[in-house]
């Protein structure tokens, strides 16, 4: 099926010389320690806008839109107020997306397995004909109370949250490895998308600079895929909490004890009562008498350090997590693990060598009471798979990392992955978790007995102009395995490539 590419060029011509408009207007502004939001009167007013030219070649499936490339845009536009009264200050926040899109494929669907081919037919499929959204990204009021070293928050409201990142650190390294490494892999905003997520409820937060409790009740916002992202899940909520310690203090310039690694205990709470049909191992006449809810308690942790070796840094990550509780009609228990490790000698280059090892559970049996597959809840999963053909579900991941930041404006990436099922009998499992009412959220395309998914080797360059503008360029090349390739005979191989400039103020 071949489609009229040529408005979707232009478009992205049109788009990419208005930011090369705004780079350069806004260039004298590059030496400016920070963004600094604009005053009208008591309220703050900020924003981002952010454009991404995508180019996609899923698996190749004949006639049919495997190859395409298109252009998707996210505004927002913030409002914020404080008042302060003693200890305590009362603050809210008002933000609106805009999300739109560009030059969609019309036929990137397929019949089962091939299914849904990239993330373009992603937001086809799910928005329909709607191409431009509007709708509350963040709407909060949140009291804080302050007595010494302790700080209480309470949030109320529609907000955006990540898990993992409850604790600040001015440890460089521990900053970037909880951001890049621990955080949203059960919940977050799915930020890499043009709509997103966020969440409706209440988050409350005591603690000091070393120590963080968390407790959290929310359900998500519809969006992700969805252009439209207004509502919530009604049928869906959760309850996390969590505790969070800096550890391993030494004294810095200036006499100040500065952590150098992180412990956090979590525990999540999930139970989705929708009446979709689930996507798992069984037969689809078993799933499809299943309506019953999912109800699975996640239990973990992990634990990071940066450590002074030699003359540079090492650093060493451990995260896992069980789960228990019922997947509809089945019993669920399931759990994953990542052990990870890196060095940053001390060169020119700033250099950091990583590897890691990631491994969570498949189910073995489709027939029996139970599921073993670990389920990952409401995750970001471009964070852990930056092409995006894969999520934690039945998977093992064994990578290699090089980064490279010659200058602070400037940071290089390479990653190379190998891909594998964890149980063949079980599903290659793709998606974030649940956006819509009547779509469950993850999808899963038979293994056939094979277990080699793919290698992956990615590519990324991300360069700040200054504070306000930022470019980056990303391109990676997936050599599937026997999974894909029976799945998709004609071409197991595919790439995505994209061009993404960033506005802040």
């Amino acid at each position: 099926m071949k489609k009229n590419v040529r408005p979707q060029k232009m478009y992205f011509m049109a788009l990419f010389c208005f930011c090369l408009i705004l780079t350069n207007a806004f260039l004298a502004n590059a030496q400016a320690p920070d963004i600094q939001p604009i005053k009208v009167g008591p309220v703050e007013v900020s924003g981002s806008f952010r454009t991404r030219y995508e180019n996609w070649a899923w698996f190749d499936v004949p006639n049919k839109d495997s190859k395409y490339d298109y252009v998707g845009s996210i505004f927002r536009l913030s409002l914020k107020g404080k008042h302060s009264f003693g200890e305590q200050s009362l603050d809210w926040q008002v933000e609106g997306a805009f999300p739109s899109f560009g030059g969609l494929p019309r036929g990137a669907v397929a019949a089962a397995p091939q299914g849904i081919l990239g993330l373009g037919g992603n937001y086809a499929a799910a928005s329909g004909d709607e191409r431009v959204g509007f709708f509350l990204k963040q709407l909060f009021l949140r009291w804080k109370f302050t007595k010494g070293s302790y700080t209480t928050a309470l949030r109320a409201g529609r907000f955006e949250y990540s898990d993992g990142l409850e604790l600040q650190s001015p440890n460089p390294t521990v900053n970037t490895l909880k951001r890049q490494r621990i955080a949203e892999r059960l919940l977050g905003p799915f930020g890499f998308t043009h709509v997103g997520r966020s969440f409706d409820g209440v988050h409350f937060n005591t603690g000091t600079a070393q120590t963080s409790l968390t407790l959290l009740a929310a359900r998500p916002t519809v969006g992700v895929f969805q252009v439209e992202g207004a509502g919530n899940l009604e049928d869906v909520n959760f309850f996390y909490t969590s505790f969070n310690r800096a550890l391993h203090p030494t004294t810095v310039s200036g006499g100040q004890k500065q952590f150098q690694g992180e412990a956090r205990l979590f525990a999540l709470y999930y139970r989705d009562s929708r009446q979709v049909l689930k996507v798992d191992n069984r037969p689809l006449a078993a799933r499809v008498a299943d309506r019953d809810p999912i109800s699975i308690t996640t239990i973990g942790g992990n634990y990071l350090r940066a450590i002074k070796a030699g003359k540079g840094t090492a650093d060493v990550l451990v995260w896992g997590a069980f789960q228990v509780g019922s997947f509809g009609r089945l019993d669920q228990r399931a759990g994953s693990i990542a052990v990870e490790g890196g060095y940053q000698p001390n060169l020119a280059l700033k250099p950091w060598f990583r590897a890691g090892y990631f491994r969570s559970t498949g189910d073995g049996d489709p027939t029996d009471n139970t599921q073993n597959t670990f389920f990952q809840i409401l995750p970001t999963p471009r964070i852990y798979a930056r092409m995006p053909f894969f999520n934690l579900m039945n998977n093992q991941d064994v990578f290699v990392q090089t980064i490279l930041r010659p200058s602070k404006k400037l940071n290089l990436r390479a990653d190379l992955h190998n891909l594998r099922l964890s149980n063949s009998k079980d599903l290659w499992y793709l998606g974030g978790g649940a956006f819509q009412r009547e779509t469950f959220g993850f999808v899963g395309r038979p293994s056939n007995g094979k277990k080699s998914l793919a290698n992956l080797l990615d590519l990324s360059v991300d360069y700040q102009f200054s504070p306000h503008i930022g470019l980056s360029f990303y391109y990676a090349q997936i050599f599937g395995g026997d999974v894909i390739k029976r799945i998709y005979p004609t071409g197991k191989n595919g790439h995505l490539g994209y061009a993404e400039f960033t506005y802040k103020f």
